[in-house]
């Protein structure tokens, strides 16, 4: 029983991977039908049940992995999002292959929560790998010729971030002898070194890879638009917040004594990532794309986060809206949590309503299923799915009272608090440029002729699309809980 107590941190990443056994199993002797999808939908809630009630402030096997506010939020993330990516899939996967599906989610889900409580680099690595051998799979889940391509891109690209962050890491080991992440911080980084710089370089470009920070972010858009439409609301929402979670461990705890370096070359990378993920989205008419695009200029925003704990890292207490004092270091960390929380529900959203779409289109069609033109008349045709869409696309410009603004809002006050007023106003400036292609997707649903007859929604669909706009509202109406969520977050990952 001792021993069973120890693991108990475990318990939820261990009831999902057997889960997915289990389905597996099952798929062996049944050829399909929703159950797969149900197990899937309770053993995900049961685990978050298990994340909601575990014990924060411990440490467990072999001291590689740690159970704190910070893991339990990212994991909070991951299981939310793959839930609501369960519930529209129910509409969507219940034949042939649907146990080869869910199981194929759940893995992926398993190495995102692995990476979110990981404080060593040997399992931060594995999780990254199983999380990400799982989505190229499900990428090229519907075999078809635009699904193969998007996946060996994501494969091709996803392994070669996967060598740098890896040769980063061999770096480091060997010039500590360890692999965690805090006795890095306090062994290797003591003394700089051109070898610590060195791998510093590799890590980053690594985790911006992943994160798909510009100049690395060749494969987001074709990946987006070439998986299948659920498939990609996983990749956007779910698998790349892992390389957040990743990058804040890494970065912030054991890179602390070189932030001056990281911090501008953060700075850099969020200023371009920003602003080339909108100008790109404005010249596409390709739904999915523009989404892609648009994910890529809001980790440009999730970015200043990191500029702003390595610009005010020493800053002193400052009385931010009703909060009383506050480190803006510590503020700058919780308005990218809180903006990674609203952005993962948002992009879940938008991408199961491009999965609505996609089905209205006839498959005998040669129209591009993502085309903006399928989205005429919206409003009409599919009521529910128009409406949803219409706020995600409100709330991912930061519209208040939505997610998206509370996110964008304590960020880049946090920027203003730190002294970084001209990443402050530019991030504000491509958020009014942003609202350019949001509001001619919504153009299109609303003032544009249906392009079609009117037709039935399917239940999984919209019951996705319903839960995730009521949270994206609830979070913007009621924002204080969740503030002091994300604060207590930060406060992990930021020495007292």
């Amino acid at each position: 029983m001792a021993d069973l107590a120890y693991y108990a941190p475990l318990w939820g990443e261990a009831l999902l991977a057997g889960l997915a056994v289990l389905i597996i199993l099952l798929g062996s002797f049944m050829k399909g039908g929703k159950i797969f999808g149900y197990l899937s939908l309770v053993g995900l809630l049961a685990s978050l049940g298990l994340v909601a009630t575990a014990k924060t402030g411990t440490i467990f096997f072999f001291d590689t992995m740690s159970v704190d506010v910070f893991s339990q939020f990212f994991k909070a993330v991951f299981l939310i999002v793959s839930l609501l990516v369960v519930i529209a899939s129910l509409s969507r996967y219940t034949g042939k292959g649907a146990d080869e599906y869910y199981a194929l989610l759940l893995m992926a889900t398993v190495g995102m929560m692995v990476v979110a409580s990981s404080i060593d680099l040997v399992t931060l690595f594995v999780g990254f790998e199983l999380a990400s051998l799982s989505t190229y799979a499900l990428a090229a889940f519907d075999k078809t010729r635009k699904n193969l391509e998007a996946a060996m891109k994501y494969f091709i690209f996803g392994s070669v971030a996967s060598a740098f962050m890896l040769f980063g890491f061999s770096l480091f080991y060997g010039m500590t002898g360890t692999t965690r992440i805090a006795e890095i911080a306090t062994v290797a980084l003591a003394d700089f070194s051109p070898a610590a710089l060195v791998a510093l370089i590799f890590v980053i470009v690594g985790f911006a890879f992943k994160m798909a920070l510009v100049p690395f972010h060749m494969w987001a858009p074709d990946t987006y638009e070439g998986a299948p439409p659920l498939v990609s609301a996983l990749l956007a929402a779910g698998s790349k917040k892992m390389g957040f979670a990743a990058a804040f461990r890494v970065l912030l705890v054991a890179l602390i004594a070189l932030r001056l370096e990281w911090y501008l070359a953060f700075a850099i990378l969020a200023a371009v990532t920003m602003t080339l993920g909108n100008l790109a989205a404005c010249w596409q008419n390709n739904v999915r794309r523009i989404l892609a695009y648009s994910s890529i200029a809001q980790a440009g925003y999730i970015a200043i986060g990191f500029v702003v704990v390595g610009a005010a890292y020493e800053a002193a207490p400052v009385e931010a809206f009703s909060l009383g004092p506050v480190q803006p270091a510590q503020l700058g960390l919780a308005g990218a949590l809180l903006l990674i929380l609203g952005h993962a529900l948002m992009k879940t959203g938008a991408f199961v309503g491009t999965a609505q779409v996609a089905s209205m289109v006839s498959k005998s069609s040669e129209t591009d299923p993502d085309d903006i033109s399928n989205y005429a008349g919206l409003s009409s045709r599919a009521p529910i799915t128009a409406f949803c869409m219409l706020v995600f696309m409100f709330a991912l410009a930061g519209i208040p009272p939505t997610a998206g603004y509370i996110g964008k809002f304590v960020l880049f006050s946090s920027a203003i608090y730190s002294g970084l007023l001209w990443l402050a106003v530019l991030a504000i400036l491509n958020s009014a440029l942003s609202l350019y292609y949001y509001l001619r997707i919504i153009s299109y649903m609303y003032l544009k002729p249906p392009a079609g007859s009117k037709v039935s929604e399917p239940m999984g669909y919209v019951a996705a699309l319903v839960v995730t706009m009521i949270a994206v509202f609830w979070i913007g109406v009621f924002p204080d809980q969740f503030i002091n969520w994300a604060l207590q977050a930060a406060a992990v990952l930021l020495p007292q």
